[in-house]
């Protein structure tokens, strides 16, 4: 009896806990389920559930306000409805194949998804699907999200982008025009200074020549009042004496007068010779004319026409060097040795030598003439060759300052350089250097 009872009290409390138990897994399932309910109501994608034939069973609030359609009128309808008119008959085939062969798939997927209102309106939209198995049957979830603001903010990104390139082609372009605009400018610069430069250099050159041309003419007016003046008074202070020495004892008295109007005309007629000669050189009216010669036998027939200037104790030696036979123009050379040799004798001293010299050296002909006069000073000897100048010491002896510059130009003519050594006080070598056989440039400058 005691067991009896004790057996029915054990019962009724593991009965009791059976209960409580069940009712703690009752309370909890239903904690849960609350749970569950709240997420699918307030989520803020839009969730919506179908069945193994496509039809919507169930669709959460964020959903239906997406689409702008209640639950009722969504439950029981093909998913198709929330798909663009365009794009439905399509769908159908791909969701056949999704269903076949069910694989998960997360937003984002790279996919240009949309889906449309219950007015029409399609708008951009992100997918992820789920699919699973209850009760023997196929269920798949849709998860969707509205992404028309973030297409609308990167359609404005790319707006701003296609903006910035063709902002940025515009400035490239520009930037390309000014560079080309930069470079024809600094072209037309560069040619405008090229121009500038050139003009510049005209002008100077052209004001150098008239600086030149005054500065020889301010040496023709001062040399030309000088030596004609000189020789012109001579002859008229003899021509008034000579008058006066009527008698016969006085004859040597007349002939002293009558050398000295000899000599004075001589000079003069030297001048106008140098005149002479420097205007036909300008003129182009004196050229080479070429022809074989003996240049030792032309030097002492040049020697000996200008002994008359020898003055006192002056003596003239010569030496030559090499074959004699020369092809060039012996005229001019004749010429060039006068205008040398009365140069060495007429700025040396009584009692002095004048030193000449020739010889061959290889294709060319060397002749010098030495004297042991006053000298040139280095400022001098730059500008000895220009015409009318003179040295600033012979300004007291006789010249008209174009002997040297007509030789230099005699030398051109057949050819040949001049190059002129001196020292102040000591005396001065001048060494004329001509072809020995010049026919071509005798060819050149036959005619002239």
């Amino acid at each position: 009896m005691w067991a009896e009872h004790f057996f029915i009290l054990v019962l009724i409390l593991f009965t009791t806990l059976i209960v409580l138990y069940i009712k703690n897994l009752l309370r909890n399932m239903q904690f849960d389920k609350s749970h569950m309910t709240s997420l699918f109501e307030n989520a803020t994608e839009g969730i919506v559930l179908a069945d193994q034939t496509a039809s919507i069973v169930l669709v959460n609030p964020s959903a239906c306000k997406m689409f702008d359609y209640s639950p009722d009128e969504l439950i029981g309808q093909k998913v198709e409805v929330l798909l663009p008119s365009r794009y439905r008959t399509g769908h159908v085939k791909l969701r056949d194949g999704f269903y076949n062969e069910p694989q998960n798939r997360e937003m984002g997927s790279g996919r240009d998804l949309f889906g449309q209102k219950k007015d029409g309106h399609n708008f951009p939209v992100e997918v992820s699907l789920s699919s699973y198995r209850q009760n023997n049957k196929q269920y798949v979830i849709a998860f969707i999200v509205d992404i028309t603001h973030r297409k609308e903010i990167e359609q404005s990104m790319l707006d701003q982008q296609r903006q910035l390139e063709k902002v940025t082609n515009d400035i490239r372009k520009l930037n390309t025009e000014l560079e080309a605009k930069v470079e024809e400018r600094t072209i037309i610069l560069k040619e405008a200074l090229q121009r500038l430069e050139q003009s510049q250099a005209e002008l100077s050159e052209a004001l150098d020549k008239e600086r030149q041309l005054n500065e020889i003419k301010s040496r023709f007016v001062s040399m030309a009042s000088h030596e004609f003046r000189t020789p012109l008074s001579s002859v008229l202070s003899s021509a008034s004496l000579i008058g006066k020495y009527t008698t016969t004892e006085q004859q040597a008295n007349r002939d002293k007068h009558v050398n000295r109007i000899k000599e004075s005309v001589k000079h003069l007629n030297n001048l106008l010779e140098d005149f002479l000669s420097l205007g036909k050189l300008d003129e182009g009216k004196i050229g080479a004319q070429f022809g074989v010669f003996n240049l030792p036998e032309t030097i002492h027939d040049t020697i000996d026409e200008v002994r008359g200037m020898v003055k006192k104790g002056q003596e003239i030696k010569y030496e030559h060097d090499g074959d004699g036979i020369v092809y060039n123009d012996r005229k001019l050379l004749k010429n060039i040795l006068i205008n040398l040799i009365s140069n060495a004798l007429k700025f040396s001293d009584e009692g002095a030598t004048v030193d000449v010299r020739s010889r061959v050296a290889g294709q060319n002909v060397e002749i010098s003439v030495t004297d042991k006069g006053i000298g040139i000073s280095e400022e001098d000897q730059q500008h000895l060759f220009s015409s009318f100048f003179r040295g600033k010491n012979a300004v007291n002896i006789q010249g008209t300052g174009l002997g040297l510059h007509i030789v230099k130009r005699y030398t051109d003519l057949m050819g040949g350089s001049i190059n002129l050594q001196s020292t102040l006080g000591v005396g001065t070598t001048i060494t004329v250097t001509i072809p020995l056989n010049n026919h071509q440039h005798g060819e050149d400058n036959i005619g002239n």
